[in-house]
């Protein structure tokens, strides 16, 4: 089982290397016009950062959900989530309760006109486990953070098809009503 977590959690940091080493233009993750996500209810109750937008993955399987939501004034304004400390620090951890794990580390991402760091995470939990990528972007001071979760390990293309919501019209715009960000 750890080697097929480690197997899970390469092959997610290579993609998403692979979509950072893309020049500028094929790097930024552009809608695609096919959306395997559908939105639903927040299902978390509401805390100092409020609430979010959530989206079912229904094609994907093992229960992939993408639970966004903004941290307006909480990203380092100066480096915006540029190392593996900053996405520790504004990840959305409190909505999966147990003891977390980084499964790998974090690789540079970027989303639009927004920049971050993507990280895989285990969290054991009870009764059961789940898998993390957060997807923590900032431009300025404000931060958009996205918790990609799933009963079973993260694939790769589960993590584009993500990156790929994150960059569809309404995610974005949402993100720009929110924060005010570009």
């Amino acid at each position: 089982m750890a080697r097929r977590v480690w197997q899970t959690a390469l092959a997610t940091g290579v993609a998403l290397m692979t979509l950072a080493a893309a020049p500028a233009s094929a790097g930024t993750v552009q809608a695609s016009g096919t959306r395997p996500f559908s939105e639903t209810t927040w299902p978390f109750l509401i805390d100092q950062w409020g609430g979010g937008r959530a989206f079912r993955c229904d094609p994907c399987g093992a229960q992939l959900m993408l639970y966004v939501r903004a941290k307006v004034g909480f990203c380092n304004c100066t480096t915006g989530v540029s190392d593996d400390l900053e996405i520790d620090r504004v990840a959305d951890f409190d909505l999966f309760p147990g003891r977390v794990t980084p499964l790998a580390p974090g690789e540079p991402v970027k989303v639009a006109w927004m920049q971050g760091r993507a990280r895989a995470f285990a969290v054991d939990g009870s009764p059961t486990r789940h898998y993390l990528l957060t997807i923590a972007l900032a431009n300025k001071c404000d931060g958009v953070i996205a918790t990609l979760a799933s009963a079973q390990p993260i694939s790769s293309d589960a993590a584009q098809v993500a990156m790929e919501q994150l960059a569809s019209p309404t995610v974005l715009s949402w993100v720009e009503a929110t924060t005010g960000l570009q």
